[in-house]
């Protein structure tokens, strides 16, 4: 599993209109190629009669599986230039169709280079370009004693939290990021003096609106 990665938060579509023609950018988050393509088949039945339905996609850990359709437009006018502003935006597990309603004046090559370029940079904008950053679960359960110091501290590295339990113990469900999870465990048994339970849980993605391993903890 990638540990930090660029994608967007939801589906969602922008329009544009340039000389009468309507392009309108739908973008989702996808986790497969199959999905990808699932999404494009789909924008192409909702909007049949349109012009063309462009795409781009950009899949995979390690961006494996890309590919750009012109869907009728002149070679090379569509769907590169829509790759490439994914990829200019460094985003992964994304995938864009450019839905054009031809309005009759034509653009010429550079013309519709920048149209598909400006409506998937909208389109992307619209679903909220984000980080997706891998954390470990680690439940630190300790006596009501100490829970006013390992809290202050808590707050004080700004540790991402998620809901505290309360039993005969409490229990701190705390969220570092999973590269930190052997110092951070270490580093609370040292604040517990060995006297919290510390126990390792599922690793999962956060959504973060920057980097969160460029802020200083």
């Amino acid at each position: 599993m990638l540990e930090l990665y660029r994608t967007v938060r939801r589906s969602n579509s922008a329009e544009i209109v340039i000389k009468k023609s309507r392009f309108i950018g739908h973008v989702l988050p996808v986790e497969s190629e199959d999905e990808a393509l699932q999404f494009i088949e789909r924008i192409k039945k909702e909007h049949w009669s349109a012009n063309h339905n462009c795409s781009a996609y950009v899949v995979g850990d390690k961006d494996q599986f890309q590919k750009a359709s012109d869907d009728g437009e002149p070679s090379g006018t569509a769907g590169k230039p829509m790759l490439e502003v994914i990829k200019r935006q460094q985003l992964k597990n994304v995938c864009v169709v450019v839905t054009r309603y031809f309005g009759g004046i034509m653009l010429g090559a550079g013309g519709l280079i920048r149209a598909y370029t400006d409506a998937t940079v909208e389109g992307l904008a619209s679903a909220e370009p984000m980080y997706r950053a891998l954390h470990q679960e680690v439940r630190v359960s300790i006596d009501y004693t100490w829970l006013g110091k390992v809290e202050n501290e808590l707050r004080n590295r700004a540790m991402w939290m998620d809901e505290t339990e309360f039993t005969d113990k409490v229990t701190l469900v705390c969220l570092p990021l999973y590269a930190e999870r052997e110092r951070f465990a270490a580093w609370m048994t040292d604040l517990t003096q060995g006297q919290g339970e510390i126990v390792m849980g599922e690793a999962r993605y956060v959504e973060h609106e920057q980097d969160p391993t460029a802020v200083e903890p």
